[in-house]
């Protein structure tokens, strides 16, 4: 019988805290991502903001990737993520009652379409809560 090995490279701390890191990473990538591109194309970020109704749009077009990108680094640093955490879960909840209202949209496509996110988004928010009570317990109890 053969067997595999495996050779440790690491503590299994800091294994867990790669892990960790990727997932919030991946949890935080679209507030990453969305914020870079509105840099790189301040004009499109403006007409975004103005699609939605919000003004003065350039003042929205430059304070919500600097929020996005703030929040995003207390949750990746670990230093009041459970700040950072609950702060993009309501801005996310804000955002997908703002931009993804299924239920104003004739059935079809469209409406299949804008659901599916609406209730995606809902997920997204929940795990930046759970994210936010796993920190607060982390932080209680002394770990």
């Amino acid at each position: 019988m053969t067997s595999i090995h495996t050779q440790d490279t690491g503590s299994s701390a800091g294994k867990a805290f790669g892990a960790d890191f990727l997932a919030l990473l991946a949890l935080c990538s679209a507030y990453i991502q969305g914020p870079l591109t509105k840099v790189f194309d301040f004009q499109g970020a403006v007409a975004e903001m103005n699609h939605f109704g919000l003004a003065p749009a350039p003042l929205f077009a430059v304070g919500v990737p600097i929020f996005e990108l703030a929040m995003s680094a207390l949750i990746l640093s670990g230093r009041l993520r459970w700040l950072g955490a609950l702060a993009l879960a309501i801005f996310t909840l804000m955002a997908t009652y703002l931009a993804l209202r299924f239920w104003e949209i004739p059935a079809g496509p469209e409406h299949s379409a804008a659901m599916n996110g609406f209730f995606e988004h809902i997920g997204l928010s929940g795990a930046f809560v759970f994210v936010a009570l796993v920190d607060l317990r982390k932080r209680a109890s002394g770990k």
